[in-house]
């Protein structure tokens, strides 16, 4: 089981999702794994640091999903959190794109936990049409 931490970011509609340069074509949220000693919340201000650029502040827990992991036959779990980004994102370290997806999108681009789990809890919260 693979344990990550992810931020979930909506702004007119759609989720801040990125495409790693590596691993998989799939779209992720941007985030990653706790180092060794990190809590969640530490290991969420280091990971967006390093993949958007910018800070992140306000956090708070938001639901744990678990699914299949994007590209590796194993198994996820994410630990998603909101929060309020200190600037303006921008595809950074092993980030190559960041890219704003909609409801209304092909969900064949995303990782399984996001359109099996994530994308549908996100619907039936009403914070995504």
């Amino acid at each position: 089981m693979i344990h990550k931490i992810g931020l979930l970011i909506v702004r007119d509609n759609r989720v801040l999702l990125c495409r790693k340069s590596y691993g998989t074509d799939l779209l992720i949220l941007p985030g990653g794994k706790p180092d060794e000693g990190e809590t969640e919340e530490q290991a969420l201000e280091r990971e967006i640091m390093e993949e958007l650029g910018t800070t992140v502040s306000a956090i708070e827990h938001f639901g744990n999903y678990e699914d299949d992991a994007a590209g590796e036959p194993r198994r996820v779990r994410i630990s998603l959190y909101t929060g309020v980004l200190g600037g303006a994102p921008a595809a950074s370290g092993e980030i190559a794109e960041l890219v704003w997806f909609g409801a209304g999108d092909d969900r064949e681009l995303v990782s399984p936990s996001i359109r099996r789990q994530i994308l549908p809890d996100l619907l039936e919260r009403g914070i995504l049409r």
